[in-house]
């Protein structure tokens, strides 16, 4: 689940050769208590985890593997992550990642944009969201609930050569069933969307 929002948040900036430092990645990531599973520890029960940002499994997250493989598979060169594991937030779904990386060269929004579209034009579950104004300037779970979307956006951070990259997904959707379905579609030759059009569930 974590790792489904990482990868696909960071696979653009990563794959456009010499984009941002592959040594100095930092991922954080808010999680909702049904990413705890059927049987979640009693922590994870709502009474417990109402009002709550809790930190969890601070370092060495069994996820870190994950995301520096298939980061490091898309470019045959290994990468290194620093998973700043989840915090437990008050929502029953939904993650949303906070990636921060370190840009090797002067680069400037429509790059971001062209590596993101190089990847992603064709993806019919990967929305780019980067506004100016409105409600909806970033990622936010509220508008990916009940959908297999990714919503992705971004941020440069000109006074320290930084580049945050964001991703908002349902886990139960995109971090689970609706991604196992997606694969099972591309397998066995049905159309990747194949039962997987559900709109978002808003206002929720």
């Amino acid at each position: 689940m974590h790792a489904t929002a990482a990868i696909i948040s960071l696979a653009p900036p990563v794959v456009k050769a010499g984009l941002v430092d592959t040594e100095r990645i930092v991922v954080d990531a808010k999680i909702s208590s049904s990413g705890a599973g059927a049987h979640a520890p009693r922590l994870d029960l709502h009474p417990f985890r109402t009002y709550v940002i809790r930190p969890y499994e601070v370092v060495h997250h069994r996820h870190t593997a994950e995301i520096e493989q298939e980061l490091s598979l898309l470019i045959n060169k290994q990468v290194h992550v620093a998973f700043t594991p989840p915090h437990a937030v008050d929502l029953v779904r939904g993650i949303l990642t906070t990636s921060h990386t370190w840009l090797t060269k002067s680069v400037q929004e429509p790059d971001v944009w062209k590596a993101i579209r190089a990847m992603y034009s064709n993806e019919p579950f990967i929305r780019i969201v980067k506004d100016r104004a409105g409600f909806q300037r970033y990622p936010d779970v509220k508008y990916v609930i009940g959908s297999n979307l990714v919503d992705i956006g971004f941020e440069i951070d000109t006074r320290l050569n930084r580049l945050v990259v964001l991703a908002a997904i349902d886990n139960l959707m995109k971090g689970a069933s609706g991604q196992a379905v997606q694969a099972m579609n591309v397998a066995l030759g049905f159309p990747e969307t194949t039962a997987l059009n559900q709109i978002p569930l808003y206002p929720v």
